[in-house]
């Protein structure tokens, strides 16, 4: 009778190539699960970096509407949490600033930002994001974001 509930616990257990295809099919799970998430950080990343663009311009028109003029591209968008002292030296500046955070945060990819004002084509302002490659120019991820560009 010993002998017959050793042999059960014995056959009970899974062979070398039963773990070995176990660990195959879970590690090409894992191959597509992480080619699948490692595709929607890019797409991410640019979201971020648009809703950062809505939210500067947001602040940056307050600005304007309390000063009748947008910060100069010296100025940058510093001055939306710090008075500018250099001109145009704003008249309203609103205390606390238009952006309710201790520095401007860099976009996705780790860089500043790019403030002008006036815009590249006469808008009013223009903030740049030269995505993932960080240079100028580039396609899908690579591509600049401008404020100019979203819808």
């Amino acid at each position: 009778m010993y002998n017959g509930k050793r042999n059960a616990l014995a056959r009970r257990g899974f062979t070398l190539i039963e773990i070995m295809v176990a660990v195959v099919i879970i590690g090409i799970m894992s191959s597509v699960v992480a080619y699948n998430l490692l595709g929607n950080i890019d797409k991410t990343k640019v979201t971020k970096a648009k809703t950062d663009m809505v939210t500067f311009s947001q602040a940056l028109m307050m600005y304007n509407i309390d000063n009748n003029v947008y910060p100069s591209t010296e100025q940058g968008l510093n001055a939306l949490i710090e008075k500018p002292t250099s001109d145009p030296v704003p008249t309203a500046w609103q205390p606390g600033g238009y952006l309710k955070v201790a520095e401007i945060p860099k976009d996705p990819w780790e860089t500043s930002y790019i403030y002008r004002s006036p815009g590249d084509n006469g808008e009013d302002f223009v903030i740049i994001s030269f995505g993932k490659d960080k240079k100028e120019g580039g396609e899908d991820y690579n591509a600049d974001i401008k404020s100019t560009e979203l819808k």
